[in-house]
């Protein structure tokens, strides 16, 4: 395997140096964050010209510097042991959560003009999204995704149609890429998800209830790609029995697993009304091989799981992504039809359709009539699992194969 590379995070990084902020890289456990820090990040510092001696790295869930836990003031001193000049100093703490106060350390650095801080955490702490409040405003954050396809295929090479049915299956969980065999991977993907994700989440919302938590994650892995809502999920719950479970705790079990970042709830968008419709909405997972595990890798619906890669994709490239709703009158009755993803990212928009394949001329109708419902100028594509040349309808919407839109970062504003 090659060096897994992932410069789009890498260039955030860059941008990001030096402008007085706490960089907090934040992600599903296993995701990856260390690595970008070190030696990803520090090989760039060091090919920049900086110091080793100004790069200092502190690993905090090492036994040398369990000293440090309890005691923020000595932690506070040993850092600033290190700082011997005015130059540009780089502080990369691995593990931070591990140090009680730790807020009050790294914001108190902060007035060092010389001081580019980095962190990473690995616990409950660090999984939710809301440590950027704990900074106090003075965080920024970078958020790191499993692997793209495209980085997989970059570290593991091979044929990529072969490459892309591993994906599809196993995900992009980086520690995946070192094992062998099928048996390896599907255990560790199960045993990541129950003894750590699980166990994280229990513990940072004191949550009673493990095994409806349990259900929650299993009841979305299951419903990828469709339609739901908390109402939905709380009614199976009862007709199974489940009378004394209220709405609040599904709601507020849905939004601990949504914080930890395993799932990610998109929501419906009227594109002529121009509005959101608060319900139902759909989930998707950060990572296939984690969902697949939850299910015992059952359920292999390939449209389901492309929709969920699709949307993985454009989040990695950095657009906001909704679900779209577009009314349609037909045979004098008005009807809802879906635009699978609205992408927006500052002035760019695309509205894209997810398709296993439009190999009729009735199959391209019907993927194709949503988008030419949509009145704007904005670039109307299908993305579809066959391998094909990008060709465009008659109608003027692209019409490209997967594995070319997975590839190819760039290939949005070249169609």
């Amino acid at each position: 395997m090659k060096q897994i590379k992932r410069n789009t995070y890498l260039e955030q990084l860059i941008r990001k140096r030096e402008n007085g902020l706490i960089k907090v890289v934040t992600g599903i456990r296993r995701c990856g964050k260390s690595y970008l820090l070190d030696p990803i990040f520090k090989n760039y510092l060091l090919k920049t010209g900086v110091p080793k001696d100004h790069i200092i790295k502190i690993e905090l869930d090492k036994i040398t510097n369990k000293k440090f836990h309890r005691n923020p003031l000595a932690f506070d001193e040993y850092i600033r042991s290190f700082l011997k000049d005015k130059k540009n100093y780089y502080l990369i703490l691995d593990e931070i959560q591990l140090v009680e106060e730790f807020e009050l350390v790294l914001t108190g650095l902060l007035y060092e003009k010389n001081v580019d801080i980095y962190v990473t955490g690995s616990n409950s702490k660090f999984l939710s999204s809301d440590v950027m409040t704990e900074l106090r405003g003075r965080g920024d954050q970078i958020h790191i995704n499993p692997l793209s396809f495209r980085e997989f295929y970059a570290a593991t090479g091979g044929d990529k149609y072969e490459g892309f049915a591993e994906y599809l299956h196993y995900g992009g969980m980086p520690l995946n890429l070192s094992m062998s065999t099928d048996r390896e991977k599907s255990e560790y993907l199960k045993q990541l998800f129950d003894y750590t994700y699980i166990k994280d989440i229990v513990e940072r919302n004191k949550i009673k209830r493990a095994d409806i938590l349990d259900s929650i994650i299993h009841i979305l892995a299951s419903s990828v790609g469709s339609l739901t809502n908390p109402q939905k999920i709380h009614d199976t719950f009862k007709s199974k029995g489940e009378k004394e479970l209220s709405l609040n705790t599904v709601n507020s079990y849905l939004d601990a697993v949504e914080d930890a970042f395993i799932v990610k709830k998109v929501l419906r968008y009227d594109v002529k009304g121009r509005k959101y419709i608060n319900t139902p909405q759909k989930y998707y997972f950060a990572d296939l091989g984690l969902r697949n595990a939850k299910l015992n890798f059952r359920q292999q619906e390939e449209n389901h799981l492309m929709e969920n890669v699709l949307y993985n994709e454009l989040i990695i490239r950095g657009y906001n992504v909704d679900i779209g709703v577009v009314e349609i009158r037909q045979n004098n009755k008005r009807l809802q039809t879906e635009v699978d993803f609205v992408c927006n990212a500052g002035n760019e928009r695309y509205y894209i359709q997810s398709a296993l394949n439009i190999a009729t001329p009735e199959k391209t109708e019907q993927e194709s009539r949503p988008l030419m419902h949509i009145a704007d100028n904005f670039k109307k594509i299908i993305v579809v699992k066959d391998v094909i040349k990008p060709w465009r309808t008659e109608n003027g919407i692209s019409v490209v194969g997967l594995l070319d839109f997975l590839l190819n970062e760039n290939i949005l504003t070249t169609l």
